[in-house]
């Protein structure tokens, strides 16, 4: 698990306007404005006429609708917004890190967790896994690939 203090001028850029982060499962989100607005990013099948192959919704379905919540003259007082690595990309994460000890369907989550208290913008790497391990090969990996997409998309930040 690492903790960056984010530029949020960078950041929410590449969040709410760019397809930066458009690739990861949308988890859920808190905004809150003038009023306080929950979105749980969990599919529920029986509304669509083609019952989708994904649990959650990925963040290009959601992302205009945050940020139709965000956008104005005042900043948000507050907002928690959660993104993981889709679940359909864990195997070709473990094999792009060459990791063996560990098998896809064990994964809960490769999450990336925003949070922004009105001045400051941070992000909180972590992994969920459906059954305890020791073994912490994983979140090192996930920590090193986050610290790599950060830099490789220009966003600023420094460890908190």
């Amino acid at each position: 698990m690492n903790m960056y203090k984010l530029s949020p001028r960078s950041c929410m850029s590449h969040l709410l306007l760019k397809d930066t982060f458009d690739q990861f499962a949308f988890i859920e989100c808190e905004i809150t404005t003038f009023n306080k607005f929950t979105i749980d990013g969990f599919l529920h099948k029986e509304f669509f006429d083609e019952e989708p192959d994904r649990e959650y919704s990925l963040w290009k379905e959601l992302r205009e609708y945050c940020f139709a919540i965000i956008k104005g003259k005042r900043t948000p007082l507050h907002f928690k917004i959660v993104l993981s690595l889709a679940p359909g990309h864990f195997s070709d994460f473990l094999a792009a890190h060459q990791i063996t000890s560990f098998h896809p369907e064990e994964i809960a989550g490769l999450y990336l967790n925003f949070h922004y208290d009105g001045t400051n913008l941070q992000c909180i790497t972590g992994i969920s896994m459906k059954s305890f391990r020791m073994d912490k090969t994983l979140e090192k990996e996930w920590d090193s690939y986050a610290e790599e997409f950060f830099r490789n998309a220009g966003i600023e930040r420094e460890f908190a």
